[in-house]
């Protein structure tokens, strides 16, 4: 059953609107989804029903909290079927969770951390930060249509300690054979970290049948508030890691020199956290269930190609030639013309909001002597008359230009 883009439309206050009398069409979602007005209301209930701590706040407002906290968590740990809630992290955003695993595992000076040439800045940056420690970052090189394996077989040795890869690239869309690299990596005896901040929200991630180590994501990314996200870790796995950042929340007990320090997830949790923004991440979950990810991943691929081949010859695609293998994001460029230039063109004509720019994966851009690109990326709420309102624009734009 596919979607109905129409209805799902009308839970988005912000496509009613239009700007110049022109609708909005919204092309930047591999940057920032929107919300529907689920995910709003759920966020607007907390400040408005029951604004109060949670935790050891035991007047009725705080025990509501911690009642919809519950509820929330429970909703995560069923969005990407984690065993048990305890292996859950809250953090910020798929930034935080990275740079906790970065700071606060169990390196030893000669270690490697493998990823990939397609690193967003967020798994790229937290290991050359932790270079002094004697940490050694290394990376896999793509081949012509993505993501090699007898590449990464290569690159694999047994002072690999952990392997921090992307699993769908915010780039291009191209996905990571991520069953197989947990396996070939668990063989030889290393550790798994994915970034899935592009995939939780795309289609299904099981993090037990894909048995990795961790896994961080954002909320922000799946029609969730900004200022959230999850870093999931195998208990065993968590039990590695050391406390990062402390605080109020973090122990059992102190002294003023001493601390007993909480079980996980509660001693990587410092300081009040985001209630609101946690509780409205659950509904964001549970809407992206309702909708069903397969569903979603389905409509993606089919706008992709959609304009992939409404406008081929005339731009230069980055990524896999093949649009099913792109996922929802379309990253171009024409020629010699300044991405900037492009998006700034489309958001003047016809309100359409594009990506211009390295997409914070500025090592494959310089390595490639690029200066950026173009990306479009699409959603459950996009539509296909959009997309062809989009080829329009830019070959339009293009002849400008020209």
């Amino acid at each position: 059953m596919g979607l109905n883009t129409e209805k799902i439309r009308q839970d988005f206050p912000i496509l009613q609107k239009k700007v110049n009398n022109k609708p909005i069409i919204y092309f930047d979602n591999a940057c920032m989804t929107l919300r529907p007005i689920q995910v709003i209301d759920k966020i607007r209930e907390y400040y408005t029903d029951y604004p109060a701590c949670g935790e050891r706040s035991l007047h009725k407002l705080g025990r509501r909290v911690d009642e919809e906290i519950g509820k929330a968590k429970e909703t995560l740990k069923k969005f990407i079927n984690a065993k048990n809630a305890s292996e859950l992290i809250l953090t910020k955003n798929t930034t935080e969770g990275l740079n906790l695993v970065a700071n606060a595992f169990p390196f030893k000076p000669g270690d490697v951390v493998l990823g990939t040439d397609k690193e967003h800045n967020s798994n790229l940056l937290p290991w050359q930060r932790i270079a002094p420690k004697g940490v050694v970052y290394d990376y896999v090189e793509s081949g012509d249509d993505g993501f090699s394996l007898e590449n990464f077989k290569q690159k694999l040795n047994k002072k690999v300690r952990l392997v921090a890869m992307v699993m769908t690239s915010n780039m291009d869309g191209s996905s990571i054979p991520v069953k197989e690299v947990v396996k070939i990596a668990h063989d030889n005896g290393s550790l798994v970290l994915l970034d899935a901040a592009q995939a939780v929200p795309h289609h299904e991630v099981d993090v037990r049948k894909l048995d990795a180590d961790f896994l961080a994501f954002s909320g922000h990314k799946m029609m969730g508030p900004t200022g959230t996200g999850i870093l999931y870790g195998k208990e065993h796995s968590l039990g590695l890691l050391s406390p990062y950042i402390v605080g109020g929340g973090t122990v059992i007990d102190s002294t003023h020199t001493t601390a007993k320090y909480e079980e996980a997830p509660h001693k990587f949790e410092a300081g009040l956290q985001h209630y609101a923004g946690l509780i409205g991440l659950g509904e964001a979950a549970n809407y992206i269930m309702r909708v069903g990810r397969d569903n979603i991943e389905k409509h993606e691929t089919t706008l992709n190609k959609f304009v992939t081949d409404s406008l081929a010859g005339m731009v230069d695609v980055i990524g896999p030639k093949d649009a099913g293998k792109r996922s929802g994001i379309f990253s171009f460029n024409a020629g010699s013309t300044d991405p900037h230039e492009i998006a700034m063109m489309l958001d003047q004509m016809e309100n359409i909001c594009l990506r211009s720019g390295a997409h914070c994966v500025h090592s494959w851009f310089n390595a490639h002597n690029l200066r950026g690109s173009v990306r479009a990326s699409f959603y459950l709420y996009n539509t296909q008359e959009e997309c062809q309102k989009f080829a329009e624009t830019l070959k339009m734009a293009l002849k400008i230009v020209k």
